[in-house]
């Protein structure tokens, strides 16, 4: 379960610069509520100056923001200057809430989630490797109304559905060229979904889901530019840019792979960047430790998931070729994160995924931070921080659920190449 500290500390400078002179009536909601979201709890006086607007205009919408069940007000504070007493608010955790979906060869995972990402319902499945696209729709419809049902939330505070998916992906929702299962692809999951739930669905990229669930639940702690590095199947990436998810112009912006593979020197047959096994730790990793004469020993570790989980552990407890295998992929993967680095011009790089393990997670972010300190050209003008991810090993789904959110309530002015607006 993920629950943010809702006493995080807050920013300095405004959110957003709201309109005052023009009626822009949902943007300047917008900026409110993100304002709010980023604070956790905040007074009326903090959010007219964070925004710009006026003490007016933020009593105004206020009102209406709380009359629609959105905000709560806390317990009265007395200010200490003025000694009068002011009433901070907060967004209401049970207003809205949204279905996360996230869709793995192996495995789906179903998070009901609230505004405060707070997961209501999980429910996992695993996947069969022969299972076909059309018995995968129908499985992942009614894991949904299951996880619904059993969550007893109010299905009118239920904005829509979001899927998280390995790339690429189609802008329309549509599966591509999926690596490890062919069977889906050309799936037009985003209109099969919709038809049978009923409710908006929006399709994101596993690494754009994940890292919108940490800019969500972040609030202060994520409220700038970062890259968040994906590990699951596969590794890649999500990049926050301005405020918002940068997903590029087809949605498959941070393609991670071939970025460690420029990085590495590494060539294909026709001198292209050649896919790095490294980039795929959940299959490679036992390869490569039995390479540096791992011998395995668990025999409950009968298929790659659990493989990769026991060489995790036996680095963690100080097995010699485990301990090379882990730092061989983090060093290949850190060496990609050079390459976002100096293309983006960041300061911050969270690591998380399904396939982040604790036992690994010292050597991943000590190799990541070392080489992203040390090799990019500007070097020398700013130091980033390496973190790991608030979300965990549900960073899809919980991600996937927040892109609903961010979607709904993320201020926008004009027609940004990167809004994308639940569908009707």
């Amino acid at each position: 379960m993920v629950t943010p500290d809702s006493d995080s500390a807050v920013l300095d400078e405004p959110t957003r610069s709201g309109a005052n002179q023009y009626d822009l009536g949902s943007f300047n909601e917008a900026v409110i509520i993100e304002t709010i979201r980023v604070a956790g709890i905040i007074s009326r006086t903090e959010i007219s100056r964070r925004t710009g607007l006026t003490q007016q205009s933020v009593s105004r919408i206020l009102r209406v923001l709380l009359q629609q069940g959105l905000l709560v007000e806390e317990a009265q504070e007395r200010a200490e200057r003025l000694g009068k007493p002011r009433t901070p608010v907060r967004l209401r955790s049970n207003a809205a809430h949204a279905v996360g979906i996230h869709i793995d060869p192996e495995l789906l995972t179903v998070a009901v989630v609230d505004l405060d990402g707070t997961i209501v319902r999980r429910e996992t499945v695993d996947l069969a490797a022969d299972l076909d696209a059309h018995r995968l729709v129908d499985l992942v419809a009614a894991t949904v109304t299951a996880a619904i049902s059993i969550s007893q939330v109010d299905t009118a505070s239920l904005l829509g559905v979001g899927v998280a998916v390995p790339g690429p992906i189609n802008a329309d929702g549509t599966l591509l060229d999926l690596p490890l299962q062919p069977a889906w692809r050309g799936l037009e999951i985003r209109q099969l979904l919709q038809q049978k739930l009923n409710h908006p669905v929006l399709v994101e990229k596993d690494g754009s889901a994940a890292a919108i669930g940490e800019r969500w639940i972040g609030r202060s702690a994520r409220a700038r530019d970062f890259a968040y590095l994906y590990l699951g199947t596969g590794v890649g990436s999500g990049l926050i840019l301005n405020g918002s998810i940068y997903r590029g112009l087809t949605a498959n912006a941070g393609e991670f792979g071939q970025l460690a593979a420029l990085r590495m020197g590494e060539w294909d047959g026709e001198g292209g960047p050649r896919m790095m096994a490294e980039c795929n730790p959940t299959a490679s990793l036992p390869v490569i430790a039995a390479g540096f004469g791992y011998v395995e020993t668990d025999a409950s570790a009968t298929d790659e998931a659990k493989r990769y989980k026991a060489v995790c552990k036996a680095a963690a407890v100080g097995d010699d070729a485990a301990r090379k295998a882990v730092t061989q992929v983090a060093r290949v993967i850190a060496q990609g994160a050079v390459g976002m680095v100096d293309l983006l011009d960041i300061d911050l790089i969270v690591v998380g995924g399904p396939a982040y393990e604790k036992e690994i997670a010292a050597t991943l972010l000590s190799e990541i931070d070392r080489a992203v300190n040390s090799f990019p050209i500007a070097k020398g003008t700013r130091t980033v921080a390496v973190e790991e991810s608030m979300l965990q090993t549900d960073a899809a789904a919980v991600g996937a659920a927040s892109t609903i959110f961010h979607d709904a309530f993320t201020p926008r002015v004009g027609g940004s190449s990167q809004a994308r607006r639940l569908p009707k």
